[in-house]
């Protein structure tokens, strides 16, 4: 018996998702949530195999929930059922800890074979995004590639916390040069904001030496 919890705002959609659940053989449905302290509190009162996660809940952000259930019930793994189908909201979830991704519209089937994947212990991606992910990820490859050296060296310091001040006096550039390769890279890189370009930078291990 697979056990699940879903943890989602809307009230006509955690019933209409136990009404499917609950008609599979094999499915039990221990409890609903629709914001994250209910959510803390369902998953540690019923320990379920699977929570299935919505990653807006009200005005709350579902990602830091992801992350604390991730390491406070490691048993429990999390799949995501969204309406976000954009690259950078599926790798922000899967690098939170989701086991599984799926768009809201997906078809009964498919809700089915994720539940069932994620409590085995695999990964689970709707094709819906699958594409998505794999033209995402080729993007950043070859973005990468078109670097330059300054570039590089920009978004390294940018990520270790450096101001554009301090990175233009340790680089011997203005300010403002450094602001526009900011600009720039953020062009290249296909992200908004100093915070996605810090993010960028962890991800692909371009902080440290020898960038």
């Amino acid at each position: 018996m697979t056990s699940i919890a879903i943890i989602d705002d809307h009230i006509l959609v955690r019933e209409g998702l136990r009404m499917i659940l609950e008609d599979v053989a094999g499915f039990k449905v221990v409890g609903e949530a629709s914001d994250p302290s209910e959510a803390f509190s369902l998953v540690e009162r019923t320990a379920p195999d699977v929570a299935l996660v919505d990653l807006r809940l009200g005005d709350a952000d579902a990602i830091p929930l992801l992350r604390g259930l991730g390491v406070r019930y490691p048993a429990t793994r999390t799949l995501v059922l969204t309406m976000h189908d954009d690259g950078e909201t599926v790798r922000q979830a899967f690098l939170a800890g989701a086991s599984g991704y799926l768009v809201k519209g997906a078809a009964r089937a498919d809700l089915v074979t994720a539940v069932r994947a994620v409590a085995r212990g695999e990964r689970y991606v709707h094709s819906a995004v699958a594409g998505t992910i794999l033209d995402d990820s080729l993007r950043w490859l070859r973005q990468r590639e078109v670097l330059s050296p300054r570039e590089r060296e920009v978004l390294r310091l940018i990520a270790s916390g450096r101001t554009a001040i301090e990175a233009s006096e340790l680089m011997g550039i203005s300010a403002h040069t450094v602001r526009r390769h900011v600009a720039n890279l953020a062009t290249k890189l296909g992200v908004r904001g100093r915070a996605a370009l810090v993010r960028y930078a962890f991800e692909h291990e371009m902080v440290g030496p020898g960038l």
